[in-house]
């Protein structure tokens, strides 16, 4: 990817669910964000909280946060203090809430700016190791020792190589005047309760994804524009990157093709260009992904033939991993090669490809049964556990998307309707509980959005992800529609907005 350009396309009309794209120049998705108004317990949030228990034989503490999830702490990141119920104290989240289960919390605070993170009550000076160059990391380390304040640690971040000292001085008396008004929240506040809130997901993805390779921002909201051409004068000062507005009348990531692509992350098999494919499996415990040759038969000699499927696959799996924020162990089952020298070009091909991965990961070789394991750190919810849940009709044997994720399928469909239609009112049907769902958290947010009357009908019948116009027109029109049908089919379940 190195010299290609890339876009970032930015859905930001929907408050509900903000997603954020990047694509190279090829339209192929090279990385994807995603962000839900509901969700809590962020990475990066930090927290006044309050000791519920202690549990010495899980060496761990739970704490209440104050949002109706207590977080995970491990007793070995606290040092010299003696960890006791009700006692209060300043964590952070270092691992996101996900599958049911508590965000894991740390009381070593770290508060993240352009060019450089800083730790409070820290000592460390460091310079980050994908910056490679021996000379720039000394004049890097240097700048840091005699800018870090006292009492704080720094370590400088890759965007930082080839920064001045001006720069990285402005970066720094930020941080320490942001930690400064999260100790006066911190003082003035009760536990349990939310300190402090990171940076939201445009401005997040901004400072860490905007480098010279990005040559355009496009986003589908008017308002945003003048955001974000501050947040990149902010972090990329000398340097024009066009921030345009998307009017069209089709939703932007279906434009961009986006949106097929975002449906293909949750299929299990994905096919590779010589017609080779890999099947994904996510397990509780690790990832375990199966290289086949598929339809490619090389035209040499079956060990050139599996080497070549195994190098593509190995650029696949990087951008997989990436694209669907996997995190933890990843087993990879390579199909196998007798020479030595091929499967040594195969380790040093994968740590080539997740060197410059923001997500340390780790390659530990190709062990006895020729399987290649990876370590990789997790630092968000990944796209499996953000759009799908357990399937609510066998059992929890297979899964769905979220009633969010869907319902949101549904608003961008209606938006669809509203941009070519003048009809006064909409009657939407779609699942049961999908309707319920809208009915409850949106419906009337939307009727005032899209000054549209919206009726949602709800069918057992329906696919759980499908969703169709029933009927459009005048508010009469739709009325009488909806008295034909439930007189005709009497267990239908229509909604319509309570302040209508």
């Amino acid at each position: 990817m190195a010299g290609w350009s890339k876009k970032i396309i930015a859905n930001l009309i929907d408050p509900e669910e903000i997603r954020i794209a990047i694509i190279d120049e090829k339209g192929k998705l090279y990385n994807f964000f995603l962000e839900r108004m509901l969700e809590h317990q962020r990475t990066g949030e930090i927290y006044k909280a309050r000791v519920d228990s202690v549990l010495p034989g899980m060496n761990s503490a739970f704490l209440n946060l104050g949002d109706g999830r207590n977080g995970f702490l491990y007793l070995d990141d606290v040092r010299g203090t003696e960890v006791r119920p009700g006692m209060e104290m300043l964590v952070q989240v270092v691992k996101n809430a996900r599958k049911g289960k508590g965000a894991r919390v740390s009381p070593r605070i770290s508060i993240a700016g352009r060019y450089m993170v800083l730790i409070p009550e820290g000592h460390e000076t460091g310079v980050s190791r994908r910056i490679e160059n021996d000379e720039e990391r000394s004049r890097l380390r240097a700048i840091a020792k005699d800018i870090r304040p006292r009492g704080f640690g720094i370590i400088i971040r890759t965007v930082a190589e080839g920064c001045d000292e001006e720069s990285l001085r402005d970066d720094v008396e930020r941080l320490v005047a942001q930690w400064k008004q999260i100790e006066r929240s911190a003082k003035h506040n009760s536990a349990p309760c939310l300190i402090h809130r990171d940076i939201g997901l445009i401005e997040r993805v901004l400072r860490d994804e905007l480098t010279d390779e990005i040559d355009e921002i496009v986003v589908d909201s008017e308002e945003e524009k003048e955001n974000i051409e501050a947040i990149v004068k902010k972090f990329f000062p000398g340097k024009e990157i066009e921030v345009n507005v998307f009017r069209g009348k089709m939703p932007l990531f279906d434009v961009y093709g986006i949106e097929n692509q975002i449906a293909g992350l949750q299929d299990r098999k994905v096919w590779l260009p010589s017609g080779a494919y890999l099947v994904i499996d996510q397990t509780e415990a690790l990832t375990v992904i199966d290289v086949n040759t598929g339809k490619f038969v090389g035209s040499r000699s079956l060990n050139d033939t599996v080497f070549k499927t195994n190098l593509e696959a190995a650029v696949e799996i990087a951008r997989q991993l990436r694209l669907r924020a996997l995190g933890g162990i990843v087993v990879i089952d390579f199909i196998d090669m007798d020479n030595e020298s091929d499967k040594q070009a195969l380790v040093q091909q994968l740590q080539e490809l997740f060197k410059n991965d923001r997500c340390k990961a780790r390659v530990y070789g190709v062990t006895g049964l020729g399987l290649v394991e990876i370590t990789r750190k997790r630092a968000r919810t990944d796209i499996r556990a953000a759009l799908m849940r357990g399937c609510p009709f066998c059992g929890g044997l297979g899964a769905v998307q979220k009633e969010e994720g869907v319902a949101m399928q549904v608003k961008r469909f209606i938006r669809k309707i509203v941009l070519s239609s003048k009809a006064e009112a909409l009657l939407i049907e779609c699942h049961s509980t999908i309707a319920e769902y809208i009915k409850d958290m949106f419906l009337p947010a939307w009727e005032e959005e899209f000054e549209r009357r919206l009726f949602i009908r709800g069918c057992h019948d329906s696919a759980w992800n499908k969703y169709r116009l029933e009927c459009q027109g005048s508010l009469s029109q739709v009325e009488h529609r909806i008295s034909v049908l439930q007189k005709r089919e009497g267990w239908a379940v229509v909604y319509r907005s309570s302040s209508a």
